[in-house]
Formats: C-alpha cells, structure tokens, sequence
C-alpha cells in the first residue's frame, strides 16, 4: 500500500497492514475517513462491486459516509446495513447521547 496512505491507519502498525489480506478495513477505512487522493487510489485498485458490497455490509461506517457513498454509487439506503432500525438501536445503546 502506498505511504500516503499510512494517516489512515493510525491505530495499526501500518508496516504489517496487508491489503491482500485485510481488504475490508482498508476499503472500509478509506470510505470512511480518505481524501480524494486516497479515494481514487482505492478505486484504480480494488474493483467496483466490492467497494459497493463494503458500503452496503460494513459497520466501520458512520451514517454520514454511508448516506454519501449510497449517493455516490447510487446503492439504496434499504440495502445499507447501518440504516437498518436494529443497527441503530444497537449503536444507541452503547453511546445513548
């Protein structure tokens, strides 16, 4: 993975971190919290579907980036698992403000 990228990973050893074998929380992570450089990296290297099928199954994403990627990719908000109500009760739970 490219050194720019390292900003992203601040909680990790960022050396160790195998995109081959963690793809979800690199992608899931970029979505999240990337830049237009890190977003564009992100789509020359990792094909379309699975950026989608991240967006629709991650629970690393807040509502606020969920809501843009499902604009962006044009993903309905029904198929997002952070918007689903039992997601929601969930994370009102363990932060009830």
């Amino acid at each position: 993975m490219p050194l720019f990228l390292k900003k992203y990973f601040w909680d990790v050893d960022f050396s160790s971190l195998d995109f081959e074998h963690n793809p979800d929380f690199v992608i899931a992570r970029i979505l999240e919290y990337g830049d237009m450089k890190a977003v564009r990296w992100m789509r020359k290297s990792v094909d379309e579907k699975k950026i989608k099928k991240i967006v629709e199954e991650s629970r690393q994403l807040s509502r606020k980036s969920a809501n843009f990627w499902s604009l962006f990719f044009n993903i309905s908000r029904e198929k997002i698992r952070c918007f689903k109500k039992s997601y929601q009760k969930m994370q009102k739970s363990h932060w009830p403000y």
